[in-house]
């Protein structure tokens, strides 16, 4: 089996909580990419992470979480700043984030600090989520994307509180068509689907970004299940099992390092019932993670997956 590249950010999350009866914060190892690398690590499959890091005692805590989780850390750079932070609060089961650090500690990966040569072995590449507003990382990312020889898999995870108006909107959005444009394989929310095409169907917008040139879009659609449009069929909905949810942190990361985790195993699928079935595994494992509290903490391996769901 070949590894994959997963190319974004890690940071640290504070998660509320309750102690004696008074709101505090529980801190976790997070970030959307890091949550994808641990996926696809616990499910066996082999992965480098790229990215920067800060110097501080909170990026040492990510360095020894992921390697002791079986992520290598050959593409990370350190920069000489605090460990960003993001401060997730919850009404509901899905979380909501606010960003803390400048410049964040996660954005300082320079298109010069990539390692060329651990993207050119890779089997598949990981690219997207909110490196990709920092211009540094964006310049990175293209160089990468434009280097892989390997799968391309893009996922925008936008974070609404990072975009400064209209005008960002409208530059994440060009982003996001351009790494469309080249990917095998685009994942999105239905949240991310309704804030770059608001007002389109996610079955729309899963045509939409396949026209734009990705060979396959899957839109998670929560306790829904998620939609997958592949090769020329119509776009397809597969529920999601039934499951005690507690916590969402981190169920659409693991939908994707699920996905990326299978590509390692058996390559791009061509047939759409390949993708359907596929999909219905990793949204077994995101309704794992969801049963937990936390996010890369929540990442099930494979074994603990089939135990789960017998049928």
């Amino acid at each position: 089996m070949g590894y994959a590249v997963v190319l974004g950010e890690a940071l640290v999350d504070l998660l509320d909580a309750e102690c004696d009866g008074a709101p505090v914060f529980r801190q976790a190892i997070g970030g959307g990419p890091l949550n994808v690398a641990v996926a696809v690590a616990r499910l066996g499959g082999r992965v480098q992470f790229v990215g920067s890091l800060g110097d501080d005692v909170l990026a040492g805590r990510i360095r020894a979480f992921l390697e002791a989780a079986g992520v290598g850390l050959d593409g990370v750079v350190t920069a000489a700043v605090p460990t960003a932070l993001a401060v997730a609060t919850h009404s509901g089961a899905e979380p909501e984030f606010r960003f803390y650090g400048e410049p964040p500690s996660y954005g300082l990966l320079t298109a010069d600090d990539l390692d060329v040569g651990l993207v050119e072995g890779a089997d598949v590449l990981y690219c997207g989520s909110v490196v990709l507003l920092c211009p540094a990382v964006l310049a990175a990312a293209r160089r990468a994307w434009a280097t892989a020889g390997a799968l391309r898999v893009f996922d925008p995870n936008v974070r609404p509180r990072l975009l400064d108006g209209p005008d960002a909107l409208a530059g994440l959005r060009e982003t996001v068509a351009e790494f469309a444009a080249s990917a095998h394989l685009v994942k999105l929310s239905a949240a991310d689907a309704r804030l770059l095409y608001p007002g389109e169907p996610v079955e729309g917008v899963a045509a939409y970004l396949r026209e734009l040139g990705a060979a396959t879009v899957v839109v998670t659609l929560g306790p829904d299940g998620a939609v997958v449009a592949a090769a020329d069929g119509d776009p397809v909905r597969v529920p999601a099992p039934k499951v005690r949810a507690v916590d969402a942190t981190g169920a659409g990361d693991s939908v994707m390092g699920a996905l990326v985790a299978e590509l390692l195993v058996d390559g791009e699928a061509t047939d759409p019932a390949e993708w359907h079935r596929r999909l219905a595994f990793a949204l077994r494992v995101a309704g794992l993670v969801c049963e937990s509290p936390g996010g890369a903490t929540a990442m099930p391996t494979r074994d603990e997956v089939l135990r789960r769901f017998t049928d």
